[in-house]
C-alpha cells in the first residue's frame, strides 16, 4: 500500500484510513502507516502486557503486535484480519484489526474533538471523530495505546531532571497540543527547565487565534517569542500553523519548532519547506529544551 501522502503543504489535510474491529469503525493517519498486510503468527513474548500478541520479524524488522481489540477492551482478537504496521516516536509496532475499509481524504477542521461522553481528560484514547456518508469514524490515539502499554515510550520527563538546576528564563513560549496529557507535560518540562512564561493551547487554530490577537494589539513580542507545536490537532494541524507563521511579515521571525510522533524523513521534508526552525520526535523532551535553549538566545 502507497502512504505517502501527496498533499501540498500546510493545506491543513490529511488523509485517514478506515478499518473495523467487531463492524465499529475507526481512523489512523495514513502518515504513520508503513503498510498493510494479511495477519501472521506471531511469537508471543512471556510476560508481557495483555494486550501484546507477540512479535514477528518481516525482512529482519521486529515488530511488535498489539491487539487493538483487547486495547478498547473488546475481548481478544482471533487469528486473521489484518496488521496494519506503523511507525511513530521511532517505534515499528503492528495493530491487529478486523479488516480495512479504504483512504478518506479530509480537512483537520473536520475533525470534531470528542466531548466528555467520549473521552474523560487524560484517559481517553480517541483525538477526535469525523463523519463519512452519515457514518461517523473514531480516530483513535495511537501514540497514548502504546504509552499505556509501556509508559517507557511517552516523553522522557527523567531527561529534565538530569539537566540539574538551570538558570530561570521569562521567554514567551506558545505551545500547540491537542493532547492533555502531553500538553501538561511539556508545560511542567518546560518549567522546570527554566521556561516560566508558557501559554498553553489545545490546537493550531486557538494557537493562531492567541498569536493574532496580540498582533492586533501590537503586544506579539511580549507574549510569543517562540512556538512549539504538535502535527496532528483538530481544526487545524502545526503544519498549516507553521505555514501561518511563516507567511507572515509579523510573525515570520518566530521561531517554530514542530515537536510530533509523525517527525520522519518525509515529515522533516515539509516541516523545512514550511519554514520550521527545528523538528524532533516526542519522546526527546531533553532535546526539545536543548532547542529552546538555542532558538530563544539567537
Amino acid at each position: 500500500m502507497d502512504t505517502k501522502i501527496l498533499l501540498e503543504n500546510g493545506t491543513n489535510e490529511l488523509e485517514v484510513l478506515e478499518f473495523q474491529l467487531d463492524g465499529n469503525a475507526y481512523g489512523i493517519n495514513v502518515a504513520k502507516i508503513k503498510e498493510i498486510i494479511p495477519y501472521q503468527k506471531v511469537t508471543p513474548v512471556p510476560n508481557s502486557h495483555p494486550s501484546i500478541e507477540g512479535i514477528f520479524m518481516p525482512r529482519d524488522t521486529m515488530i511488535t503486535a498489539i491487539d487493538l481489540k483487547n486495547c478498547l477492551q473488546r475481548g481478544m482478537s482471533k487469528e486473521g484480519g489484518l496488521f496494519i504496521v506503523t511507525n511513530f516516536n521511532k517505534l515499528d509496532i503492528a495493530f491487529h484489526v478486523d479488516q480495512v475499509m479504504g483512504i478518506h481524504r479530509v480537512s483537520w477542521g473536520q475533525i470534531i474533538k470528542p466531548g466528555a461522553t467520549v473521552s474523560s481528560a487524560e484517559e481517553g484514547i480517541s483525538t477526535g471523530i469525523v463523519k463519512i456518508d452519515e457514518r461517523l469514524i473514531i480516530i483513535l490515539d495511537f501514540e497514548k495505546i502504546v504509552t499505556d502499554i509501556n509508559p517507557e515510550t511517552g516523553l522522557k520527563v527523567s531527561e529534565i531532571d538530569a539537566m540539574g538546576d538551570r538558570t530561570r528564563s521569562d521567554v514567551p513560549i506558545l505551545i500547540a497540543e491537542d493532547s492533555i496529557l502531553l500538553n501538561r507535560l511539556i508545560v511542567d518540562s518546560l518549567k522546570k527547565a527554566g521556561y516560566s512564561n508558557l501559554i498553553h493551547t489545545c490546537d493550531g487554530q486557538e494557537a493562531w487565534d492567541t498569536i493574532c490577537e496580540f498582533k492586533e494589539k501590537g503586544t506579539l513580542k511580549e507574549h510569543v517569542q517562540c512556538v512549539i507545536t504538535d502535527i496532528e490537532m483538530p481544526l487545524m494541524d502545526g503544519h498549516r500553523l507553521t505555514k501561518l507563521i511563516k507567511s507572515d511579515s509579523a510573525t515570520e521571525n518566530i521561531p517554530v519548532i514542530i515537536f510530533s510522533s509523525l517527525v520522519n524523513e518525509e515529515m522533516k521534508k515539509k516541516g523545512e519547506a514550511l519554514g520550521a526552525n527545528a523538528q524532533l520526535s516526542k519522546p526527546e523532551i531533553g532535546n526539545l529544551v536543548r532547542i529552546v535553549d538555542s532558538l530563544v538566545r539567537k
